[in-house]
This record gives structure tokens, sequence and C-alpha cells, in this order.
């Protein structure tokens, strides 16, 4: 029988979590025209209460990511994955930059800028996180 250990529940958070960050948000641009057929109210109320779940989501890929390269602290010393970790850390700063800044625009064009550069780069920072785990 497999026994739970607490690498697998670090494991298991940061990738529920990275689910509902990173998978939320390719839901939501899926669902985007529906959610707008709809009526002009949809799309922000869907938005704003998806944003409850994501921000929590960051926070909890944020305290796991930080986790896991303290638990493997020894892959520091290789030159490739610490490399790989910085160019992570930049783009999972980026997503969470970008948006906040779409939960602050305006327009539609802002709306679309800032909302298509934190999905691509939450898809960056999960493939990264993959090159990282090996």
């Amino acid at each position: 029988m497999l026994t739970p250990t607490i690498t697998a529940v670090r494991l298991f958070l940061h990738v529920l979590a990275a689910t509902v960050w990173v998978g939320g948000q390719v839901t939501l641009a899926w669902i985007l025209p529906a959610l707008r057929a709809l009526g002009p109210e949809a799309p922000a109320s869907v938005a704003r209460r998806f944003n409850q779940a994501a921000w929590t989501a960051f926070a909890v890929l944020v305290v796991t990511g930080v986790w896991n390269v303290a638990a493997d602290s020894k892959a520091l010393h290789n030159p490739a994955w610490r490399n790989a970790l910085i160019a992570k850390v930049a783009v999972v700063a980026l997503s969470g930059f970008s948006a906040w800044m779409h939960t602050r625009a305006k327009g539609r064009a802002g709306l679309a800028v800032w909302g298509t550069l934190t999905g691509a780069s939450a898809l960056g920072a999960l493939f990264i996180g993959i090159l990282l785990a090996g």
C-alpha cells in the first residue's frame, strides 16, 4: 500500500492550485463568448467570483513553490535548474502582476491585453514548472 507523505501533500496542493489558477483562466477565456451572450454584466460577475478562487490559488502556489524549493534545495546547485527557477519566478511574478492589472482595466482593450498576458504567463510558468520537476 502507498503511504501518503508530506511530499505528496505538498505537490498535491501545488498542482491543485495550478489547476485553479491556469485551468480557470483557460476555461474563462473559452466560455467568454457564451458569458457575453447572457448579458453585459455576466462576464464581470463571473470574473469577480472566479477571482476569489484564483487569488487564493495564486497564494497557495507561491507558498508551496517556496516550500518545493526549500524541500529540494540541493537542486539549486545545478546551474541549469537554478536558471530555470529564476525564469519561473519571473514568469510567475508577471502572471500575478498582469492578473492584478487585468482586474483594474476599464476598457475592453485593457482587459484583452492584460488577460492575454496573464494567461500566456500562467501557461509559461506551468511549462517551466514541469521542466523543473523533471
